[in-house]
């Protein structure tokens, strides 16, 4: 129980249906919606949990459908000087981000192991970029006078042990900067719930 309170008769205990702790009727008084867990009308959160709940359906209500609409990014794999422009996209059920262009293939989502936003003047290795740890701490983007021009995932296919590098370069869409910001808010929002 995470309540000081002494529970009887009187004073009932409440779960959390988030993280499932027992707490006083006002240790929990919030009410989100837990679409993640199937309860689409509001259920009882402690104070804790109801923070990153409601950040999650802001997340899924605004930032979730720019993903899933998709950007185009001029996109190079590995080391290659070569680049294809793609258009990059979440897929409906959140597993994989889907590359279409000439080529097609999927990153899987799960599989990201590091993400970097680069801005305007920077290349990789620059100091002006933003990796995704450092990235969760800071604001996006990180300088009012830089704006996201690409980012580079590191990520590992199914059948494969070694790493592999993506990078990802804005176009002349207007979609690209809209899309990585919400990549960024992705990423923060799964490392604030304690998601892998």
């Amino acid at each position: 129980m995470q309540c000081d309170i002494k529970f009887d008769f009187m004073k009932r205990k409440h779960h959390c249906r988030r993280c499932g702790r027992c707490f006083c009727d006002k240790c929990s008084s919030k009410k989100v919606a837990l679409e993640r867990m199937c309860f689409v009308d509001p259920v009882r959160h402690c104070a804790d949990c109801s923070l990153v709940s409601q950040k999650e359906a802001d997340f899924f209500d605004k930032q979730l459908k720019v993903l899933i609409a998709g950007g185009t990014f001029s996109v190079t794999p590995g080391e290659s000087e070569k680049s294809e422009v793609m258009t990059c996209r979440l897929t409906s059920h959140h597993l994989f981000l889907l590359l279409d262009g000439e080529t097609r293939f999927e990153v899987p989502v799960s599989r990201i192991s590091s993400m970097q936003i680069l801005t305007d003047a920077a290349s990789p290795g620059d100091s002006d970029i933003h990796t995704y740890t450092s990235l969760l701490d800071s604001h996006f983007p990180p300088e009012e006078s830089s704006r996201p021009s690409g980012i580079v995932l590191h990520y590992k296919q199914m059948a494969h042990t070694d790493t592999q590098q993506l990078r990802m370069d804005v176009t002349e869409d207007k979609k690209g900067p809209a899309w990585l910001a919400a990549m960024y808010k992705a990423a923060k929002m799964m490392k604030s719930s304690g998601d892998p």
